[in-house]
């Protein structure tokens, strides 16, 4: 069996939490529309709950990827690779800021952009964290 490292720690983690992030935003998308059919009032109880277990992912998302940026060479990173990590980063920060306004929205404008954008920044994140990982 191979050895765990730290490395192996932080990316672990870095996924997991990225995990719940944007799993459990494809989850509430199928989750939701039911809820408000069948149980109106149970949507915000439900979307309260996971916000919290959500916001936590994202901040030790946040936090593990300033690690795995502190532990890039920057000097021997291509322009490619550095170009990527930016792109990463800004998408990562774009669906926080996505998900942050749909959840201090007030309009069902405000919630629904808010929650589309979230997700789908949030998927292209994670494809481009990928890529970083698999280098290709």
């Amino acid at each position: 069996m191979l050895s765990p490292t730290l490395e192996t720690l932080r990316l672990f983690l870095h996924v997991l939490a990225a995990s719940v992030w944007v799993g459990g935003q494809i989850t509430l998308a199928g989750i939701v529309p039911a809820l408000r059919k069948n149980h109106p009032e149970s949507t915000k109880t439900v979307a309260r709950a996971f916000s919290r277990v959500a916001w936590a992912s994202y901040v030790l998302v946040f936090v593990t990827g300033i690690w795995n940026l502190i532990e890039v060479d920057v000097q021997d990173a291509s322009w490619s690779y550095t170009s990527t990590v930016v792109a990463h980063t800004a998408l990562a920060v774009a669906a926080g800021l996505a998900v942050a306004a749909h959840s201090f929205g007030r309009s069902k404008l405000a919630l629904a952009i808010g929650g589309a954008l979230g997700l789908l920044f949030s998927l292209a994140a994670v494809f481009v964290g990928h890529l970083l990982r698999t280098g290709s």
